[in-house]
């Protein structure tokens, strides 16, 4: 019944003109970012050298308020562990505390070259080395619904599905094409499709706004998250 009435609400889709405007990611949608996060932070890319964070240990990444928490013992969570893929122990991080990053996601080997020890993000590897991989990670919910957060930006997109996000792991440039819902005045005007978002990681980290809607579904999970002044490609 859900699929069918959000294939209905889709119908009459448009085109938007190219513009910057505010942009509420779905909470279907917006553990994605939460997801170009985790790669720029995981400790063979910054062993590389090849993230966009690499040189931001200890600085304030999100606004103040943001918290990026990895629970490995969350009761039923769906990666829920006593022990990381190399059997060392695990612990609840903070990965973001208050804005500010707080750690890197290490196994033995990044550890080893970074001059850290590892901190129990080792995955387990089948046939190749280890990465690293998170247990039940969240974004923590914002004070706001996302109504309220359509209001307060009065116009904008709403965006419930993305299509192959292009990160540039090096200096954080993104781009994504989405579809979704036009917004104005805090109300859904129409529905639209075909139109690229674009912008760069670090300032879309710094201005994001999560609202209240957290649910845990997932190992990864984060509300609707709200972007203002993003760039619009449409035709």
């Amino acid at each position: 019944i859900t699929a069918g009435e959000r294939t209905i609400s889709r119908l009459g889709s448009r085109k938007l003109n190219t513009q910057k405007a505010a942009v509420l990611y779905d909470r279907r949608v917006s553990a994605g970012l939460i997801g170009a996060f985790l790669g720029a932070i995981s400790g063979p890319s910054v062993a590389r050298g090849v993230s966009f964070l690499k040189d931001r240990m200890g600085e304030q990444v999100f606004a103040d308020g943001i918290h990026i928490i990895d629970d490995p013992f969350r009761p039923m969570g769906m990666g829920s562990r006593s022990h990381d893929g190399e059997g060392l122990p695990v612990q609840e991080t903070h990965l973001i505390d208050n804005g500010r990053l707080t750690s890197w996601l290490l196994n033995s080997s990044s550890a080893r070259q970074l001059g850290m020890e590892p901190n129990g993000f080792s995955a387990l590897g089948f046939g190749d080395p280890p990465g690293v991989t998170t247990s039940n990670l969240y974004l923590k919910a914002g004070d706001k619904t996302p109504g309220e957060l359509v209001k307060g930006a009065g116009k904008g997109l709403l965006v419930t599905d993305m299509f192959g996000p292009s990160i540039n792991p090096n200096n954080g440039d993104y781009s994504v094409g989405v579809s979704g819902f036009w917004f104005e005045d805090g109300e859904i005007a129409y529905p639209v499709s075909e139109v690229t978002i674009a912008g760069d990681l670090p300032s879309m980290f710094a201005r994001l706004i999560p609202a209240s809607d957290l649910e845990f579904r997932g190992t990864r999970d984060a509300p609707s998250i709200l972007i203002e002044d993003m760039s619009l490609a449409g035709s």
